[in-house]
């Protein structure tokens, strides 16, 4: 979609109106709400599946009453008032966002990504994130993901045999990865999504599951494909940086 224009031969009415109807046009679309859906009702139910709406939900049912306070009844030609240019470039901002969000694999997904495969024990998996500070690395057997090492996981299970009193270099050596990959995954720690997503959507995976640790991109979204880029935890508030200066 065309980027908002933002020209000041525009009055700041009219640019309001534009941004306003993008938003409800593209929200009753994305989320196919019904068109007798009210705008701030439309707003409260995309909160639950859209993280620019969450993150702008109050400002947006304020700008809502705004619209319906600056035009006559449902004539966008006929304006009453105009609202503040802060005002404006916030919603042209906003409707910015909603039509034509960043992608993650523009901005801030990495692109290297340490995988092991499945017959790897577990001192060369502490070995390997020790030196390529991964603390997260996709495990493959047979061309397909079949889950995630974790650091943290992996430590657990190192103080357990400890506390068991086996014989540590005994247990990193004849235990492989695929051996306990089962208990990992247990919990849903790991997301396999298409390159195309979006940060709004990465951001809501993140939102939605408080045990995400990684999430992984293919070309489609696959388990069967080749891993082309991660987004951990660490990489929200880039993230979110990203999209406080997008326009």
């Amino acid at each position: 979609m065309e980027k908002i224009s933002s020209q000041k031969t525009k009055s700041l009415a009219t640019r309001f109106i534009n941004a306003y109807n993008i938003i409800d046009q593209e929200l009753r679309i994305q989320h196919n709400f019904r068109r007798s859906m009210s705008f701030s009702d439309m707003i409260r139910k995309a909160v639950v599946v859209n993280f620019i709406v969450r993150k702008y939900e109050d400002k947006l049912i304020d700008y809502g009453r705004l619209r319906n306070a600056i035009i006559h009844k449902s004539n966008d030609e006929y304006i009453i008032a105009e609202p503040h240019e802060d005002v404006v470039i916030e919603m042209e901002k906003i409707a910015q966002l909603i039509s034509a969000p960043p992608r993650v694999w523009d901005t801030v997904c990495t692109k290297d990504v340490v995988t092991v495969n499945y017959n790897v024990n577990l001192s060369q998996i502490v070995e390997i994130i020790y030196s390529s500070s991964f603390s997260n690395l996709p495990v493959y057997k047979n061309g397909g993901l079949i889950g995630v090492a974790n650091g943290q996981k992996i430590l657990n299970l190192i103080g357990r045999a400890i506390k068991e009193k086996q014989d540590i270099n005994l247990f990193l050596n004849s235990t492989t990865i695929e051996s306990v990959i089962e208990e990992f995954n247990k919990s849903k720690y790991f997301e396999v999504v298409p390159m195309d997503i979006t940060i709004e959507e990465a951001l809501d995976l993140f939102y939605k599951n408080r045990k995400l640790l990684i999430i992984i991109l293919t070309k489609n979204g696959s388990m069967q494909e080749v891993p082309l880029g991660i987004l951990t935890p660490s990489d929200v508030m880039q993230m979110n940086a990203v999209l406080e200066n997008y326009a």
